[in-house]
């Protein structure tokens, strides 16, 4: 997909949709809930059969209560006969037991049928969002991706593991219930349908303002959770900068308004709760009028008249259940329409349909009229011919946006060219599989991010299949050796989360120790010593000369001393390579490598 489409995904959250846009998200959202059930046909079917034999038995009773007082009690009395009375009451256990029995195995079947379903689209979640391109994860923020597997997941379940089951059980009692009603007096029957008017405008209202409300009540959790998990996660900038109070003042506004939105929504129930209320009782004091009149003129009998108010009751009865169906059911709605948006989501970066076979690898770059933006009205690259030879170390200076970063990214095959081709040994790095993309190359970042584990995991990042000691030299190559052994349990610490058992720097080296057991044939390091204090970049200046020996080296840094080991200085400037050359040639030039050169000893001293 395109960034507009992920641009449009995340506009979901505040999108004012049109008709024909709700019926496309619906339509999307319906196949996404298809293709999670398929696989669980048969489950499906048995559940429906457990529910219906068990709504059937529970409409029974009432039927069985009025042949007890009409026909088995005055037989009692009359001819001291017993044998229909303990039969009825036989009958009355056997069918309420066989009931329970089979209502209990139906909770049990959903409940197997609702996890199985949650753990397929939780770890599709997971999945897709892992196989999505830097794009979408770039334009779409973290709070959202996590809105996604948790609260979203969570109204998703609570709707297939309890709503559903209460509805469905609730309607088949209805159906069943008004069956037994009309075949057992259709006049009381007549009362419950009469009220099928009323009760249908009700619930019909009820429907569509819920639909508006429960949009809104997820639009605003995911703000709140987004503002949330931002705020947490920069803590460390907010605390710097003294925006504590700021952050206050904006989550009590984003909280207002997600108990603001709630509260429109429970408004909504304090109308339906009532209303059903009333129309059950109208029903049954209707029923109760209409009944007493007939047994008085002796066209009804007492027990049917006690069995027509049970089954009016009994039919009303379940439409909380209904109610609270309703109340899941439009958050589960709103949260499937997020979640299948995501899921909807393609790579833009996408493995070719037979890939080139790349072999050994030399590491010549070769860029071919390459142009890039990161939408359709901004161009970042422009026309770019670039030639690297294998082997060379380069370095790209520059001002901030002139493009340096994108320049990587698209070596990295994190993005693809707008237009032109990026050659990789003569290959165009859209005809390599990932695997032979990442086997060619690495991209060490400034950020260095580490996965809870052990420091030796974290470097085995790079070679999973490593042994212990090949970890341990691709520390001491690089450095890092030193400080881990210093390290609680060495190599067996744990960096836990994010890294918060080392520094920046330490946490820098680990990145690189990891980068030299890949091994990769282009390494780049974008700003990858920017977290370093002077003391320990020259202590890695050495470690990152073994590390850049005898591969491709892109080098992206502000540092001057970082730049002073490359072969090659591209210096851009608005997206173009303005000066190229080795650093003492540039330097010679008087050009803007130079000035920056000046500027940097200047500061020095």
């Amino acid at each position: 997909m395109s960034g507009e489409s992920v641009r449009g995904t995340q506009g979901e959250d505040r999108h004012t949709y049109s008709r024909e846009e709700s019926r496309a998200i619906r339509r999307r959202s319906l196949r996404l809930l298809g293709s999670l059930l398929r696989p669980f046909r048969k489950l499906i079917a048995l559940t429906a059969v457990v529910v219906v034999v068990s709504s059937a038995l529970s409409a029974i009773g009432p039927s069985l209560i009025a042949y007890g007082i009409d026909t088995a009690l005055p037989r009692v009395i009359s001819e001291g006969d017993w044998v229909p009375a303990v039969g009825i009451t036989i009958a009355y256990l056997a069918v309420g037991g066989g009931g329970a029995a089979l209502l209990g195995w139906y909770v049990v079947l959903i409940a197997k049928l609702t996890q199985s379903v949650m753990l397929e689209l939780r770890t599709r979640i997971f999945r897709h969002t892992q196989r999505l391109s830097l794009e979408f994860h770039e334009g779409y923020t973290s709070g959202r991706i996590i809105s996604r597997q948790t609260s979203d997941l969570e109204s998703i379940q609570e709707l297939l593991g309890g709503s559903l089951s209460e509805l469905i059980n609730a309607v088949l009692l209805g159906v069943f219930t008004l069956a037994a009603l009309c075949l057992l007096d259709w006049r009381s029957g007549l009362v419950v349908v009469s009220m099928g008017v009323p009760l249908a405008l009700l619930l019909w209202w009820f429907i569509v303002q819920s639909q508006k409300g429960y949009r809104a009540t997820r639009v605003v959790s995911a703000r709140l959770i987004v503002q949330f998990v931002e705020t947490m996660t920069g803590i460390r900038a907010v605390q710097a900068f003294r925006r504590e109070k700021r952050n206050d003042r904006e989550f009590a506004k984003v909280s207002e308004d997600y108990r603001v939105a709630n509260l429109r929504v429970i408004n909504l129930f304090g109308v339906l709760d009532p209303g059903l209320i009333l129309l059950g009782n109208i029903s049954i004091a209707l029923a109760l009028a209409w009944g007493a009149l007939r047994v008085l003129d002796g066209s009804l009998a007492i027990g049917v008249l006690l069995a027509a108010l049970l089954y009016v009751r009994n039919f009303f009865g379940p439409l909380e259940d209904v109610a609270m169906f309703l109340n899941s059911y439009q958050a589960a709605v709103a949260a499937l329409e997020k979640v299948s948006g995501v899921l909807e989501e393609e790579p833009t970066v996408e493995d070719p349909a037979h890939p080139v076979e790349l072999g050994s690898v030399n590491g010549t770059l070769k860029f071919d009229n390459v142009s890039f933006g990161y939408d359709e009205h901004t161009t970042v690259l422009n026309d770019c011919n670039l030639k690297i030879l294998g082997g060379q170390t380069v370095a790209l200076v520059g001002t901030t946006g002139a493009g340096k970063s994108t320049l990587a990214k698209l070596i990295a095959r994190f993005y693809d060219p707008s237009s032109g081709r990026l050659l990789l040994d003569g290959v165009d790095l859209r005809d390599l599989s990932s695997t032979d993309l990442h086997r060619a190359i690495v991209m060490v970042t400034q950020e260095a991010y580490l996965f809870s584990g052990t420091v030796a995991e974290n470097i085995a990042l790079g070679n999973p299949d490593a042994t212990a000691e090949e970890i341990q030299a691709a520390a001491r190559a690089v450095g890092a050796d030193e400080f881990i052994m210093e390290l609680p349990d060495g190599y067996d610490t744990d960096v836990n989360k994010r890294g918060g058992r080392v520094s920046a720097g330490q946490r820098q080296l680990i990145s690189f120790a990891r980068a030299f057991l890949a091994n990769p044939a282009v390494l780049i390091l974008d700003e990858a010593t920017a977290s370093l204090d002077l003391p320990s970049e020259r202590l890695v200046q050495d470690a990152l000369q073994r590390l850049l020996a005898d591969r491709t080296a892109i080098i992206i840094a502000h540092r001057l001393s970082t730049v002073a080991i490359a072969d090659r200085v591209l210096v851009m400037e608005s997206g173009r390579v303005v000066e190229d050359g080795s650093p003492q040639q540039l330097i010679s030039q008087g050009g803007r490598f130079s000035h920056l050169y000046r500027a940097w000893k200047e500061s020095l001293s």
